[in-house]
């Protein structure tokens, strides 16, 4: 046992096993960056951020949009949810510029408690969460609104998210071919030769927005994707834009596509439709249904092979809530892991 004083005492242990679910005794976990990468499994994650939509839908978890504190170099993102057998936050900021410094651009952590007791069960890095969740909830969408006989996989973003992105959807779909582009060279050098054996092409943005999933990685604040490139029968997942401002999209697809939300209150406020929507160029009232309503059965996904679709993919607390029970349930069962005792 190592012990450290100052104001406060902890002490950290390894440990194999939760001590029970008081406050008498209990631990709280520690899950580092590199617990996370051994536990983190994307089918298994999949299935998880799938069920939390419909959990969702029925009126079995609790979440507040997030919270966002601006500042001049990145923002800070608070997002507290509940779900069934667990409450927490995830604590996560967005900076650009942490690239040229050789940090990543998105970092944070969250924190697991038990719902009856208030305690603090898991604290645990949450960038790896994030990656994984985010290309998982893209995966599910793409299930229910992709053409089943999609192929090809076109992503306008080489960096982790389009690793993850190229990694989910190849649990759901049979690739063919995979079309990437990024501002970048180096970048999409480096993704072509972290899948040697997928045929990965470097692509413009318009031959990679003619595949038949379209996943829009980007930070952009204006449209990358003309309405002009996209074919009858696509399905795009506009992950980039999750801030006021940020757009990917030339608003001409939003009102050409059946549209689909994660949440309608915060992709009006900072999805890929709130640009669109403050200019006037796109009525919430087009928006037709959450995905949770679609995985739940309430509403229908896509309604035949020419549909157009956008899923606008803002990031959801119960997302990353239902990836971290799933973490949680597995590093107990494995044990070893260190624990600090709050009380």
């Amino acid at each position: 046992m190592l012990v450290f004083e100052q104001d406060i005492r902890f002490r950290i242990r390894a440990v194999g096993h939760f001590f029970g679910a008081r406050g008498d005794g209990m631990s709280t976990l520690l899950l580092t960056k590199s617990d996370m990468s051994e536990l983190l499994n994307m089918e298994e994650v999949i299935g998880a951020v799938e069920q939390s939509f419909r959990d969702c839908a029925a009126g079995r978890a609790q979440m507040r949009s997030k919270v966002y504190l601006q500042l001049e170099k990145g923002d800070f993102r608070a997002m507290p949810c509940a779900v069934p057998g667990a409450a927490g936050m995830k604590w996560v900021n967005v900076h650009p510029g942490n690239r040229n410094l050789g940090l990543p651009t998105i970092m944070a952590i969250l924190i697991l408690n038990d719902p009856d007791t208030g305690y603090p069960t898991a604290i645990m890095d949450a960038t790896e969460i994030t990656a994984y969740r985010t290309a998982a909830t893209s995966a599910v969408a793409s299930k229910y609104l992709a053409r089943p006989d999609s192929h090809s996989l076109g992503l306008l973003g080489a960096g982790r998210q389009g690793r993850m992105h190229l990694e989910a959807h190849s649990v759901l779909f049979s690739l063919e071919v995979v079309r990437v582009y990024d501002v970048r060279p180096e970048a999409i050098e480096d993704f072509v030769c972290h899948f040697p054996d997928i045929q990965v092409e470097a692509a413009s943005p318009e031959q990679v927005a003619a595949s038949d999933i379209l996943c829009t990685l980007t930070p952009a604040t204006r449209p990358v994707v003309q309405a002009g490139w996209i074919k009858p029968g696509t399905h795009t997942n506009a992950v980039g834009a999750d801030a006021p401002g940020k757009q990917e999209l030339d608003p001409a697809i939003l009102n050409m596509a059946r549209v689909v939300v994660d949440d309608v209150a915060q992709a009006c406020h900072a999805g890929e439709i709130n640009v669109a929507i403050r200019n006037g160029l796109f009525d919430p009232a087009h928006i037709a249904a959450s995905l949770g309503e679609i995985v739940a059965g309430a509403k229908q996904g896509r309604e035949n092979c020419k549909d157009i679709t956008v899923f606008d993919s803002t990031g959801l607390a119960i997302e990353d809530l239902a990836t971290a029970q799933l973490v949680y349930q597995k590093a107990i069962q494995r044990g070893g892991y260190p624990t600090i005792d709050m009380v």
